[in-house]
């Protein structure tokens, strides 16, 4: 009987063992410690440091070169039912974008500013975000109240724990880590803070 109970004990922690290394950063999309311009075969150095971080960020010990591109925006020229005010990314956004935009070049971190590898083929957003969802706009009851079609985010369950704002909001604002776990600690396809079959994660915030 006790040797069956430590089999089962370890059958357990080998299963726990494997849900949880599919849940981390490694093996996942931002897993860059097998790409031929990251020498070190870091994965968490691509974007952060220990030492002689890149200051004034809302990102902890951020090691990549960061954005300078002016946007395009999603404003409400662009869709009229979009209510929020629009602003330049700002907070985690910007990081997202310090590849994504394509103008900055991947292998750009721990202070290299002349690399060579940039984004390309459906993870560039480009500077052009009129056409991607609105980020680095601040969504609070208000914006719930006068647009008519979202939930109050401050109230609304996540799904993911608590409310919309504490689960899923920075600061009050939505960003691209509102919809990306980009460490893959949920361990759902496209880096996803949740599951989005039947439109789940959309319909979240999304009162349709």
């Amino acid at each position: 009987m006790k040797t069956t109970k430590i089999f089962l004990t370890l059958g357990l922690a080998l299963f726990m063992s494997i849900v949880s290394f599919g849940q981390t950063i490694a093996g996942s999309d931002h897993d860059f410690s097998n790409e031929n311009w990251n020498n070190t075969g870091e994965i968490c150095v691509v974007c952060h440091t220990p030492h002689n971080a890149v200051t004034g960020l809302t990102a902890p010990l951020w090691n990549h070169e960061v954005t300078t591109t002016t946007f395009t925006l999603y404003t409400n020229t662009v869709s009229p039912s979009f209510d929020a005010t629009a602003s330049q990314p700002d907070g985690t956004s910007k990081l997202c974008l310090s590849c994504h935009d394509g103008t900055v070049a991947m292998d750009n971190f721990g202070g290299q500013t002349g690399g060579t590898d940039f984004m390309s083929g459906s993870d560039k957003l480009g500077t052009d975000l009129s056409n991607d969802h609105p980020i680095s706009f601040t969504y609070d009851a208000a914006l719930a109240t006068t647009d008519g079609g979202l939930f109050d985010p401050t109230t609304t369950n996540s799904g993911i724990g608590s409310t919309i704002t504490a689960d899923l909001l920075l600061a009050n604002k939505l960003q691209c880590s509102s919809c990306h776990d980009v460490h893959n600690g949920s361990g759902v396809a496209k880096l996803l803070v949740k599951s989005n079959a039947g439109s789940a994660l959309c319909l979240t915030c999304h009162n349709k």
